[in-house]
């Protein structure tokens, strides 16, 4: 078993899924006491989100290298990005180490494609919807990517920074992804990304006629593909 590295704290709810979702994985496939071989580094989100904010991306780079640095000299094999925004800055996160990345981006859009989908929405922060960072790098793999409408942008970004991240699952904010969920299949999309972790908090593929693809689940799924190998 490969030893998984992981930079987290983006926000802390979204770790504790990433590192329950990937012991119950290796759990379920190897059985008995068996668990996942994994070093992580939590950053601080408020430390990151205001430099964010700033639009100081090199700043946010500097943090997250200097942490995927710590997993790599503790003995990860690979790397993973524990959050969607923050996937900005992975290309600059990679060229820091000497172990490589399993992008999140590729990952789902591989995903997305194994199920026939040719146009695919993307619902996350307001950050990942409004820039291309994320959307580009899934089109590269031949898929046509939308996202949300302008207006809908701000109670998405509510409802993960002042619910989701705390934990806090809200019935009327379920009922406002899924009707927009809805809305984006009627516009033409043929599946769905949760493209922040927290989403799959309040989002199952039961509350949904169109296929959801949630990123941390699938993340998870391809980091125990590789480091089971």
């Amino acid at each position: 078993m490969q030893t998984i590295g992981l930079v987290g704290g983006m926000s802390w709810e979204s770790s504790a899924a990433y590192y329950e979702l990937l012991n119950r994985g290796v759990e379920a496939r190897m059985g008995g006491l068996h668990s996942a071989r994994s070093v992580m580094a939590s950053v601080e989100f408020a430390q990151v989100t205001a430099l964010q904010e700033a639009e100081d991306w090199d700043g946010v780079a500097q943090i997250l290298a200097d942490a995927a640095r710590s997993v790599e000299r503790a003995g990860a094999e690979f790397l993973m990005l524990c959050t969607t925004t923050f996937h900005r800055v992975a290309e600059q996160v990679e060229a820091a180490i000497d172990i490589p990345v399993l992008h999140l981006a590729d990952v789902v859009a591989e995903a997305a494609k194994a199920q026939g989908v040719e146009v695919i929405a993307l619902i996350g922060t307001r950050f990942a919807m409004s820039r291309t960072f994320f959307t580009e790098r899934i089109a590269r793999h031949g898929l046509e990517v939308v996202v949300p409408g302008v207006e809908h942008h701000d109670e998405i970004n509510r409802i993960i920074y002042e619910e989701l991240v705390h934990g806090k699952v809200v019935d009327d904010s379920r009922k406002y992804v899924v009707d927009l969920i809805d809305e984006l299949w009627d516009n033409g999309a043929g599946g769905v990304i949760l493209g922040c972790s927290e989403l799959e908090l309040l989002v199952k593929q039961a509350d949904s006629n169109l296929p959801v693809f949630p990123c941390t689940t699938l993340h998870v799924g391809a980091a125990l593909d590789r480091a089971l190998a």
